[in-house]
């Protein structure tokens, strides 16, 4: 974590999105707590909260779209001769499948919270095909809701943002799946209220 603090503090919102990006892709950093020391420092510190958002969404989204169109490009194949240098076990990716056959969409949203399921979902997805506007509202709400969660957990907790972490990684998990399904569901019927709002009244 110290190397990635200096990259952090010396390169700002580049290191932020490249960092994210990889992440991703399935090399080991620690993506959520990247986000929540980020956020601690949109308090007093470098960091902007809207300007890391937007750097945080942009850099998850760059590594879903080139994990999605390597796996849909190359395949399960790859997953099985490469897998295990990113810890994508051969048990892993298994319990990964039987979560995408039986969820589908669902999968990549919630994959999001997850640990080590997120950088499966995507290649996953490439491998099965799926449709590309699909996959990218799917992994798009998706890093919606996991930005927008780690980053403003980091903004709330300020110093003791290696408190969060800590609590996080021992039992957050299911707290914060239910705290992303709160999230959608709202953000949903938000959306809903706001689209019959300015949808223009017919004509009698």
């Amino acid at each position: 974590m110290l190397e990635i603090t200096w990259a952090l503090t010396h390169f700002g919102y580049i290191a932020l999105f490249f960092l994210l990006a990889v992440g991703i892709i399935g090399l080991p950093i620690p993506d959520e707590t990247i986000m929540i020391f980020v956020g601690s420092l949109t308090v007093e510190g470098p960091f902007g909260y809207i300007h890391a958002f937007v750097v945080c969404l942009a850099g998850s989204m760059t590594g879903m779209t080139i994990s999605y169109i390597v796996g849909r490009r190359v395949g399960k194949p790859l997953l099985d001769r490469y897998g295990k240098r990113v810890k994508l076990t051969p048990a892993r990716v298994e319990r990964a499948e039987r979560w995408f056959r039986r969820f589908g969409p669902w999968a990549i949203v919630f994959g999001y919270f997850i640990p080590g399921f997120r950088h499966l979902t995507c290649y996953l997805s490439g491998i099965a095909r799926m449709n590309w506007s699909l996959y990218f509202i799917a992994a798009g709400t998706g890093a919606l809701i996991w930005v927008f969660t780690f980053l403003t957990i980091g903004h709330l907790v300020g110093v003791h943002w290696e408190a969060a972490v800590h609590w996080i990684h021992t039992k957050g998990t299911l707290y914060l799946l239910g705290l992303a399904a709160m999230l959608l569901i709202v953000g949903s019927l938000v959306f809903v209220l706001i689209r019959r709002r300015v949808r223009p009244k017919q004509t009698p």
